[in-house]
């Protein structure tokens, strides 16, 4: 169905919707030529066959499912039998069209959705962002290797030394150019943006052998295997002969996979060498994620023996210290709890010091300003937690710290509001002021329990509607026992030995 052509006005009135990221990134990868020879959304057919024996229904070698799901609403204005009634308009995140599907398959997946199959092409101008420049079709990128070998490597991470001395020695081994291709649909480990990660690699570029960039919407699904095949499908298709594996990687057909040794530090003479080649007591290992994103959150540099200087002040300038970085403080317990008043102590305390601009969203506040309307459903709630989420992460995003005290019932919507946080780049700091049912009925300032236990008002947390205790916080407050001013020195206190705020912010 490439040829398929529909006149501007039934795509104008077409249903449209907006999918999910991996599946917006599936749609590019389809359009782009790199999920070559696949041109669409697969259908039942297809995925049976896939299923039994890693083929398309037709026999062509594909193995990993590349679907489309969309509400079931939609369905009702699809009809499969009519050409000029199957399109479904896709759209990316603001709205702007980016492609159309012919639907010629439909089915019920789960409830409330339903799996789309059918051929895609493009509308409009192929998108916006950040480095679009390097957003490459596979043929052009193919059309600018140099003939021969072609080591790809897949750096959804920033490249330090060790991985740079394994990647010299794979090119000059296999006389091979290199090609680096970027993941810049999702932040990478460690949240980071992918336009930092961008910049982070291309910091590197003067310690690679002749090189060339491309940026590619991968996305990472949760299922290694299926990862893996993608990427070395991905890679294949940019023309990559020989893929360096950066962790689990199977080739699935392809470019074929190198796995390197590990290296270590030579204290003898500076350089990286097998780590079996060098005696142990002159011999330093690669810094562990978690010990880089320490030094960073400390304001420590980072070791040169181990990152390039341009690297490392990239990284820095994504990841500056705690102490300088914005931050969410997120509040959550029942009514009652003491969270509302510990929140404003807090607030209180860190506007003292003028060294932190300091927002206050206030749940009782935030009904009234930014969610009015909402009753207090599930579906209402979790939205409530959205919108607080959102805009704190915003105000985090520019080193401003944002206080939330919602009731935030749901553990899911907590954990939308703490992703939220850390694609913005901030940190988020769950309290849990789990101060008792009992303690917070007694309390009752604004009668709403009473009110609860003697039916005149329904979905009363903790009385007929649930509150899910957080298993993830990292502070946890019960005011029974401890004053208001105990509470909130220990808030402060535990800002202050995580080091997002200064030692002399803590309480007088």
């Amino acid at each position: 169905m490439s040829g398929w052509v529909l006149p501007d006005e039934v795509l104008r009135d077409a249903p449209s919707y907006t999918p999910r990221a991996y599946e917006l990134a599936d749609l590019e990868l389809l359009l782009s030529g790199a999920y070559a020879p696949l041109t669409r959304f697969l259908g039942r057919a297809d995925l049976a066959a896939i299923a039994r024996r890693g083929r398309l229904a037709d026999g062509t070698s594909w193995n990993v499912p590349i679907t489309l799901e969309v509400p079931a609403a939609l369905v009702d204005r699809l009809d499969l039998n009519n050409p000029l009634q199957r399109a479904l308009v896709i759209t990316d995140p603001e709205g702007a069209p980016v492609a159309a599907v012919d639907v010629t398959d439909l089915w019920p997946t789960r409830e409330g959705r339903h799996g789309v199959g059918g051929a895609v092409r493009r509308l409009g101008d192929g998108g916006h962002g950040p480095f679009q420049r390097l957003r490459r079709t596979p043929a052009e990128v193919r059309a600018l290797l140099p003939p021969g070998r072609v080591l790809g490597v897949v750096a959804d991470r920033p490249l330090h030394r060790p991985q740079l001395a394994q990647i010299a020695h794979a090119a000059r081994t296999l006389g091979a150019h290199l090609l680096v291709l970027i993941p810049v649909t999702e932040p990478g480990p460690g949240g980071l943006a992918p336009e930092v990660l961008v910049r982070a690699v291309f910091a590197a570029r003067d310690r690679m052998p002749p090189v060339t960039f491309v940026a590619v919407p991968l996305t990472r699904r949760g299922d290694e295997i299926r990862d893996a095949l993608l990427r070395a499908r991905v890679a294949a298709a940019y023309g990559v002969t020989h893929l360096l594996s950066t962790g689990e990687m199977l080739s699935g057909g392809g470019p074929r996979v190198l796995v390197p040794r590990e290296l270590a530090y030579d204290n003898r003479d500076g350089q990286w060498r097998w780590r079996d080649d060098i005696p142990p007591r002159n011999r330093k290992l690669a810094l562990r994620p978690e010990e880089i994103d320490d030094l960073l959150d400390r304001g420590f540099p980072l070791p040169e023996w181990h990152t390039p200087p341009a690297v490392a002040k990239e990284l820095a300038r994504a990841r500056p210290p705690r102490r300088h970085r914005g931050f969410v403080l997120f509040f959550t317990g029942l009514s009652g709890s003491g969270k509302s008043t510990i929140a404003r102590g807090v607030t209180d305390a860190l506007r003292e010091t003028g060294e932190r601009t300091v927002t206050l969203l206030d749940g009782d506040v935030v009904r009234r300003e930014l969610t009015a309307g909402l009753g207090f459903s599930r579906a209402d709630r979790d939205t409530n937690v959205r919108r607080i989420g959102w805009v704190a992460a915003e105000i985090a995003r520019h080193h401003g710290v944002a206080i939330c005290c919602p009731i935030a019932p749901y553990a899911p919507a907590r954990a939308t509001a703490r992703a939220m946080a850390e694609v913005a780049g901030a940190g988020f700091v769950l309290v849990h002021v789990a101060t008792s049912l009992e303690v917070c009925e007694l309390r009752d300032r604004k009668g709403l329990y009473a009110k609860a236990r003697a039916g005149l008002l329904t979905g009363m947390t903790g009385v007929d509607d649930p509150y899910e205790e957080p298993t993830d916080a990292e502070l946890t407050v019960d005011t029974t026992e401890l004053s208001v001013e105990e509470a909130v020195r220990t808030v402060l206190t535990h800002l202050t030995e995580t080091g997002w705020v200064e030692p002399r912010l803590s309480p007088r």
